[in-house]
């Protein structure tokens, strides 16, 4: 027998039990009529075995089991009858409704219904008796009931199943934001410490390479005094960030974000380091002075590309001039850091390219534009130009 037609255990235990209790009832000789054209007693376990056997098909097949089990039911009213065979039908008739297909279960109590109803139209004209109202009343009991039933049951049914679709499209779609959440965090962590800590240890490795390549106590002094400075201000960075990671310090305070006003500390600071290397770093503030405060989201990407951008230079830009320029023009912050493309004398850092992604990052999420290249700029010479146009409205930048 094919899979799709082995009886449920469920199933057999019903077939089983409505077959035994028919046995018992013909046994005692208990039936629902009597004087059928058909009147011998085994005749009546006809019906009741074609009914039982119906059972098994009951979820399997409904509209098969449905269609024998109503012959089954007709011919068991032309013998003595039996109630085990009446209540087996109704069990199939439920099952019809329940496990069979929509349209099955559209159709059959609308069906059973006006077979109620014209039942007990055509007895009360044929009896013309009040007794005839307990006809139509049975046949109801015996075909629509079940029917109502099953679509009852089966309605339920579906608004479970459809509940519990919706509770895991939730959990599906809460653990993709959870994911979403992490990954975001991570990058915005892993931009954080980037941001953070290669201006100083880029500071570290090219005077450290001086210190040992040069033999000469001065240098060596000067080297090692530079290395200190940034060693402390990259360990009080580190100290920040862990603190911004904890959302608050010891006081329960957030931890403060560097704004533009700290750009003068930071032009200082690579001024410093930059300068065994050739470096000369300026700032040009052109925004109006009678400007409001940046949103804080604006400042602290403009000073993280500033600051990535001087480390950049710092790495790998040929001596000369780093320029810092600030624009603010129709509600639109423009950083400018422009530096000498090309290779230089001397110690340098190796870079990553992690640092043009994370800028790239933080001006996408503000909804900006962003854009890093070499360009020429007079005889054989090249500047290395990066330039990020951040919206200083609200409403314009992204979530």
């Amino acid at each position: 027998m094919p899979s799709s037609l082995r009886p449920r255990r469920d199933d057999v235990l019903l077939a089983v039990s409505g077959l035994a209790g028919g046995l018992i009832l013909w046994l005692l000789g208990l039936h629902t009529q009597g004087g059928r054209p058909f009147y011998a007693p085994w005749i009546t376990l006809v019906p009741l075995t074609v009914m039982a056997s119906m059972e098994l098909l009951r979820r399997s097949a409904p509209r098969t089991a449905l269609t024998v089990a109503a012959l089954a039911l007709i011919t068991d009213q032309f013998t003595r009858g039996n109630l085990a065979t009446v209540l087996m039908f109704t069990d199939v008739m439920y099952a019809a409704v329940l496990y069979g297909t929509p349209a099955a279960a559209r159709r059959l109590p609308v069906a059973t219904l006006l077979i109620a109803i014209a039942s007990t139209i055509g007895f009360l004209a044929w009896f013309r008796t009040p007794e005839a109202l307990l006809i139509g009343v049975v046949i109801g009991l015996v075909c629509f009931i079940p029917a109502l039933t099953g679509v009852s049951v089966r309605s339920h049914r579906a608004a479970a199943e459809a509940a519990r679709l919706a509770a895991e499209q939730t959990a599906r779609l809460a653990e993709m934001d959870r994911i979403q959440a992490v990954v975001a965090e991570r990058a915005r962590m892993a931009r954080e410490l980037h941001d953070m800590v290669a201006n100083h240890l880029s500071a570290v490795a090219i005077h450290s390479t001086a210190a040992l390549s040069i033999d000469d106590p001065e240098t060596s002094r000067s080297a090692l005094k530079v290395i200190r400075e940034n060693s402390v201000e990259g360990l009080a960075e580190m100290r920040r960030l862990i603190g911004l990671l904890r959302e608050g310090g010891e006081d329960g305070a957030p931890a403060a974000a560097p704004t533009l006003v700290s750009l003068d500390a930071l032009i200082e600071q690579t001024n410093t380091n930059g300068a065994p290397g050739g470096l000369v770093c300026t700032l040009r503030d052109s925004r109006a002075g009678s400007a409001g405060p940046l949103p804080t989201p604006v400042e602290f990407a403009a000073y993280r590309i500033v600051q990535e951008s001087l480390t950049n230079a710092l790495k790998h830009a040929a001596p000369g001039p780093v320029t810092v320029r600030l624009d603010l023009a129709d509600e639109v912050l423009t950083v400018e850091v422009t530096s000498v493309f090309g290779s230089r004398p001397g110690p340098t850092a190796p870079g990553s390219g992690a640092g043009l992604v994370g800028m790239r990052e933080r001006v996408a999420l503000l909804g900006g534009t962003f854009r890093a290249r070499a360009e020429p700029d007079g005889d054989d010479t090249k500047i290395w130009w990066v330039r990020a146009e951040l919206p200083v409205r609200e409403r314009e930048m992204r979530e």
